[in-house]
C-alpha cells in the first residue's frame, strides 16, 4: 500500500454525490477517495460529517438532514456502533411521518447493507456512528 497515494481529507464536512463506503473502523470511514475520522451521514445529496458519537444522541435534531431529503429516502439505516442500540419509538414514528423507514443495526452491518442498496439504486440513506 505504500505506493498508493494517501486519501484526500474530508475537510469541508461534505462531499456531493452518492458514494460507496470503501472501509470503516479505526474511528472513521473511507469513501470517494477520502477519509474521515468520526461519524457520517450518507444522503442522496452527498456525504456529511455527523457529530453523533453514541446512540443516545440520535434524535430529531441529529436527523434533520434526513428530514430535509426525505423525498429521496425510503429507508434509513442507522449504525449504532459495535452494538445494536434501541431507538426511541417516537423517533421512528417521526421518520415514518416523512415516509422514511428505519432499520437499526451495528455500524459494520449498516455500512455493508448501504453499499448493497446503493448498488441496486435504492432510495437509501445511512447514519453511521464511527467504531474503533
Amino acid at each position: 500500500m505504500a505506493d498508493q497515494p494517501s486519501p484526500k481529507s474530508f475537510e469541508s464536512g461534505f462531499v456531493p454525490g452518492r458514494h460507496i463506503i470503501d472501509t470503516y473502523g479505526n474511528g472513521g470511514f473511507r469513501f470517494a477517495g477520502m477519509s474521515h475520522r468520526g461519524s457520517i451521514l450518507m444522503l442522496p445529496s452527498g456525504v456529511r460529517a455527523w457529530d453523533v458519537t453514541e446512540p443516545q444522541a440520535i434524535d430529531r435534531t441529529a436527523l434533520r438532514p434526513i428530514q430535509a431529503e426525505a423525498a429521496g429516502i425510503e429507508l434509513l439505516l442507522v449504525g449504532t456502533g459495535l452494538d445494536i442500540a434501541a431507538i426511541d419509538p417516537a423517533l421512528r414514528g417521526w421518520l415514518k411521518d416523512f415516509g422514511v423507514g428505519l432499520d437499526v443495526m451495528q455500524t459494520g452491518a449498516a455500512a455493508r447493507t448501504y453499499n448493497i442498496l446503493v448498488a441496486e439504486n435504492r432510495k437509501v440513506a445511512a447514519a453511521l456512528i464511527a467504531v474503533a
